[in-house]
């Protein structure tokens, strides 16, 4: 019976002091923002908070952060945000191709690590507001060098306007714009303007500006939509309806909030931040949506022929969409009224959607806390938990981990922090709102719910849509044969992709 005891006083001694994950690489994020985020110094800044910032990172920076202590206690605000340490571990403003390998390895290397507490080492001068930090994976993206051989599969253009696109990608113009990891949203409209007065001997101004909005379309089209599905007639029809979108917000509403200067101006509407959100700062730092992807001498890369593909299956739906006349979109479109088809400027994802957890109690999201076991702290920022009974100072907690499947997220409950009580001051306990099976409103059936999404504020203001495509097929790897099908997109029931008519 000793012997018993022993073991199990050892045990929960052993859990009690177990070591919890360390902080992992956070990135500086804030969506349609100013490129600079500010920091404080952390020997003036009980004192002067806020109001004397002595220095910025660029969004898209990478960060380890550490919690402050000073006199025994963690540098927060009086509403229990932490203001943290960090080394940078990428500067978006001279990041570089080493650098994103650097990145890629620290990420690997801190998700491996556990530690005692996350508390600073001695030296650390500066502070960031946390709730600017994100716990991203991904890496940032760069165009490869040109290859000095280039592939034979490039495809032929279809066209003028084609032509003067493909010309563009494989130009200097284009090849500047990905050098960066800052500023490329801007980057590619000054090299479009350049191309577009160098070119004038050779293409009419008409066509170099359609040209322009045709590229800046299909971009917003192809990295707005779903990318792992592909050439599939269900991601086809998706990147249709999305250009059907544009159309409409250039020509039937053009207004200045959603980006649009004149009637016709695609490019300002469909790269508008506010509106078609993949065109913020940071988004255009991991992906591909500004770069040179019709690039010849890349056909033979499967990611980017991959790309190449997608922009041709859909190239010819999106230029009648743009610049044909009712009876094209009729054609591209049927079995709907032109009057719902000009109205549809409107639609949601719902998988992209907020998540909620509706069938699980007191599940909190932290943008940032602080937790307590002892004289440890642990930093508790951009994750979820399940909060435990209360005790003094806060909450016993859990980590509330999701990975998202195809069909639904998969939930786990882990005890990372035995022993850590978060800040009360960062929970509120409030009840989901807005949260619907899968992200769409009452009315369907499902056998099994997979999960819920939040709806839009603007869900009940239109009418949901469903649109048909007739398409050539070639599956999700773009390698397939082609094969027409009819598919539909939308409607009451759509779980993945919902077209909205009339919105206000």
């Amino acid at each position: 019976m000793k012997r018993l005891l022993l073991l199990v006083t050892l045990f929960i001694s052993s859990n009690a002091w177990a070591g919890i994950p360390a902080t992992p690489v956070m990135t500086l994020y804030r969506f349609n923002s100013a490129l600079e985020i500010p920091y404080y110094s952390v020997k003036n800044f009980r004192d002067t908070g806020l109001s004397s910032p002595v220095g910025t990172l660029a969004q898209g920076s990478a960060v380890v952060p550490c919690i402050v202590v000073d006199g025994g206690h963690p540098l927060t605000d009086n509403q229990g945000v932490p203001y943290v340490g960090f080394q940078v571990i990428m500067d978006s403003r001279t990041a570089t191709p080493a650098s994103v390998e650097r990145y890629r390895n620290t990420v690997k290397q801190r998700q491996a690590m556990t530690v005692v507490n996350h508390h600073c080492e001695g030296g650390v001068q500066y502070v960031l507001d946390v709730r600017n930090l994100y716990a991203m994976t991904k890496a940032p993206f760069f165009d490869p060098p040109p290859l000095t051989k280039v592939s034979t599969g490039a495809t032929p253009p279809r066209g003028e306007l084609d032509q003067i696109i493909r010309t563009f990608h494989n130009s200097t113009y284009c090849d500047g714009i990905n050098r960066h990891l800052t500023g490329r949203r801007d980057a590619l409209q000054v090299a479009w303007d350049r191309f577009i007065h160098d070119k004038q001997n050779r293409w009419s101004p008409e066509s170099l500006q359609r040209a322009k909005h045709l590229d800046y379309t299909m971009r917003t089209a192809i990295f707005e939509g779903h990318l792992e599905r592909g050439c599939n007639a269900y991601g086809a029809c998706e990147r249709n309806i999305i250009a059907l979108s544009i159309r409409n917000r250039g020509l039937e509403s053009c207004v200045r909030r959603q980006g649009c200067e004149a009637p016709g101006d695609f490019q300002g509407v469909s790269s508008s931040v506010s509106q078609y959100n993949i065109w913020d700062e940071y988004l255009t730092q991991i992906s591909g949506l500004t770069s040179c992807f019709l690039r010849d001498d890349l056909a033979g890369d499967r990611n980017y022929r991959k790309l190449q593909s997608m922009y041709a299956q859909n190239l010819n739906d999106v230029q009648r969409i743009l610049f044909g006349d009712d009876q094209d979109l009729m054609a591209i479109f049927p079995n709907n009224s032109l009057l719902d088809l000009k109205n549809l400027k409107h639609y949601y994802h719902a998988p992209a959607m907020g998540k909620c957890f509706p069938n699980h109690d007191r599940v909190e999201y932290m943008s940032g806390a602080v937790a307590r076991r002892g004289n440890n702290f642990a930093l508790i920022a951009d994750t979820r938990i399940r909060v435990d009974q209360k005790t003094e100072g806060g909450y016993f907690f859990h980590s509330f981990l999701v990975r998202e499947d195809p069909a639904k997220d998969i939930v786990t409950v882990v005890d990372n922090y035995p022993g850590f009580v978060v800040d009360g001051r960062r929970v509120t306990l409030k009840a989901p709102s807005r949260c619907a099976p899968y992200g769409i409103p009452s009315g369907c059936k499902f056998n099994e719910i997979g999960r819920y999404r939040k709806t839009p504020s603007w869900i009940n203001s239109g009418k949901p849509l469903e649109l048909r495509c007739r398409i050539a097929d070639q599956g999700e790897t773009c390698q397939g044969g082609k094969v027409s099908k009819t598919v539909k997109v939308g409607g009451v029931c759509d779980t993945q992709m919902r077209p909205i008519t009339g919105v206000k």
